[in-house]
């Protein structure tokens, strides 16, 4: 098998029809093997029935897999585990892929010199940025981030940053020689902290491996009004604070009851830029960093006093 497309999905029946819809009918070069497998992350809708539905549809072209463990990490990992493909290609139960999504995105990966690809996510036809956010500026290249968009311009070449999990792909020796997505990482019931994909990605990178950005892979990811809102960004951005901690671990630094000094001094300095900046749409970039950094925080604080507790169990036990 050359390709295994990766699916997890966690009651969303109604637009997962559309994702496989899409995923299903791709075409690739005559020759080339390859499979649909659809993790279901414990639903309790209707997703067991819709995905079948599909089976019975594209017979041997889609496998539906069941993960009782809650966490999108979990998911992933049994889809990695199930997949019999040599590349191994991921996307979201709420995109719709172009028909050359596949092909484009796993091109460059059958000769072995690049280990992982990313493409483009776009959002759906009709999406209007909302007015209050800037687009402007270094933060305004990742303004959109919140909304699982990612477009590096219509440039392919060699890609220095992680992509994002709806719309990457690696050859399944990456996770064999790297490990698989963090199950501390990752969206799960009770909690929104993601950050699985761009860790993974981190990974691969810090280890010398090279990852290809091709633009013409194309996902449209759609945007829902539950997103459009200030208070998912500045969620979304306090989440993502907590995450970036929870990856590499408290900072060695000058520290206040665990937390690093120098985000504290951070905090204060972007506090003050949203309270003196004017303009609207900058005004509320400073104010998702600082909530950014009240994320941190919370995280170096979180884990200062679990290392603590954990000490103070081994004093008992000794």
């Amino acid at each position: 098998m050359n390709i295994t497309v990766i699916l997890c999905t966690y009651n969303r029946c109604d637009v997962l029809e559309k994702a496989l819809e899409s995923v299903s009918t791709s075409i690739v070069p005559q020759g080339v093997t390859w499979e649909i497998i659809v993790v279901d992350n414990n639903s309790n809708d209707h997703t067991r029935n819709r995905v079948e539905e599909f089976c019975n549809r594209y017979p041997g072209r889609l496998r539906y897999v069941f993960e009782p463990r809650a966490g999108k990490s979990h998911a992933l990992n049994m889809g990695i585990r199930e997949a019999q493909g040599h590349i191994l290609a991921f996307m979201d139960d709420d995109v719709i892929v172009e028909s050359n999504w596949l092909q484009n995105l796993t091109n460059r990966l059958f000769a072995g010199e690049w280990m992982g690809a990313g493409g483009r996510i776009v959002p759906s036809q009709g999406f209007v940025p909302p007015v209050w956010l800037s687009l402007e500026g270094k933060m305004g290249r990742y303004a959109l981030a919140p909304l699982a968009l990612f477009d590096l311009g219509m440039h392919e070449g060699r890609l220095e940053e992680p992509p994002f999990g709806t719309n990457m792909a690696f050859r399944k020796e990456a996770f064999e020689k790297y490990g698989g997505f963090r199950t501390d990482l990752g969206p799960h019931p009770g909690s929104e902290i993601r950050g699985e994909d761009t860790e993974f990605g981190n990974r691969v990178l810090a280890a010398g491996e090279r990852l290809y950005y091709e633009p013409s892979a194309v996902v449209h990811h759609d945007v829902s009004e539950t997103r459009l809102k200030r208070n998912y960004f500045l969620a979304w951005w306090f989440d993502k604070g907590r995450s970036e901690i929870r990856e590499i671990g408290i900072p060695s630094a000058l520290s206040f009851v665990g937390i690093p000094l120098y985000l504290l001094r951070r905090l204060a300095v972007w506090t003050l830029r949203w309270m003196v900046t004017l303009d609207p749409g900058k005004r509320f970039s400073c104010k998702l960093r600082v909530w950014g950094k009240i994320g941190e925080i919370t995280e170096c604080r979180r884990l200062a006093v679990q290392a603590n507790r954990g000490r103070r169990e081994c004093d008992v036990e000794d």
